[in-house]
């Protein structure tokens, strides 16, 4: 290398290391930029995520209505009266064919 370059590259870090301050601000700066970059896709995916959870909170919530509304319709007392009937071939028993047990 020539004598000239050496000197150039003395005199420009000579001159960083008198403007250090302004080196220092512009690296918090960078790094300032960065994370604001990092939060803001951070934040971006926590609300999508958020967004995804409610919509599936309120699906399941419609399952659940919608299996109350089954069990309920299921257990009606006329639809089990007319299965046991019809289909198991099941009756009311007369007065004098019921017998009582009693428990001591």
């Amino acid at each position: 290398m020539s004598k000239s370059q050496l000197n150039l590259t003395r005199i420009v870090l000579l001159d960083l290391w008198h403007h250090k301050w302004v080196l220092l601000l512009a690296a918090i700066v960078l790094a300032n930029a960065v994370l604001v970059v990092y939060t803001s896709h951070a934040s971006r995916k926590y609300t999508t995520q958020w967004d995804q959870l409610l919509q599936e909170r309120d699906r399941l919530d419609i399952e659940w209505r919608n299996l109350l509304l089954e069990e309920q319709s299921q257990s009606e007392h006329s639809r089990v009266t007319r299965i046991a009937t019809k289909e198991l071939n099941m009756s009311r028993p007369l007065p004098n064919e019921e017998v009582v047990v009693r428990v001591p």
